[in-house]
């Protein structure tokens, strides 16, 4: 049996469209209290992906036994500072405002865990640079996203009308959408072949 630790519609998708089986089971952690700790021991945006990675797919695991779990997390830094997923249009905005003109870097991690314990774990970042756009270009971008805006950490998806405020992304599409999918395939292919039958 094959678990998604994830909510996300975009991860449902990218499973889906690669023909894999599976059900999808929110994970119920603390992920800011987990970002904390990690911050403090002197943890960064890559590390805090990994462990919340890790962290949702044990707790899935611990309630299905001897099933294979998938946990994911994605990061944004901008330097040192980590960004959550905006919680307004004026939140997305503010962040749309703080990244314009600027270099920023998406962690995205993934794990496989069985019986509460991680069998592998990968990391990905993939680096995005934002055109110096005009307010009225934001706003534009805004309008079209619509309740979107509000599902991706920044307040944009790459894979929607927010592509208009980027002047150079570098890095694997997958990982921008937040699952290195095919470190995760090649995983699941050594670690659990019957997952993909």
């Amino acid at each position: 049996m094959l678990i998604l630790a994830s909510r996300s519609a975009t991860r449902k998708a990218l499973l889906q469209q690669a023909g894999l089986r599976f059900t999808a089971v929110p994970a119920e952690v603390d992920e800011r209290a987990l970002e904390a700790d990690a911050v403090a021991a002197g943890g960064d945006g890559r590390d805090v992906a990994i462990i919340l990675a890790q962290r949702k797919a044990e707790a899935v695991s611990a309630l299905h036994p001897g099933a294979i779990v998938i946990g994911a997390d994605q990061t944004l830094s901008l330097g040192s500072e980590l960004l959550h997923k905006p919680t307004s249009r004026s939140d997305a905005a503010s962040q749309l405002d703080h990244l314009r003109g600027k270099t920023h870097r998406l962690h995205a991690a993934v794990s496989l865990v069985r019986d509460r314990a991680v069998i592998w774990s990968d990391i990905q970042t993939a680096e995005l640079t934002m055109r110096d756009f005009t307010p009225q270009e934001r706003d534009d971008v805004l309008d079209r996203e619509g309740e979107a805006a509000l599902t991706s950490v920044g307040g944009y998806r790459l894979e929607g009308p927010s592509i208009r405020l980027f002047e150079t992304v570098t890095g694997d599409y997958f990982t921008i959408l937040g699952l290195p999918l095919l470190p995760l395939l090649a995983a699941l292919r050594s670690f659990a072949p019957e997952t993909l039958q």
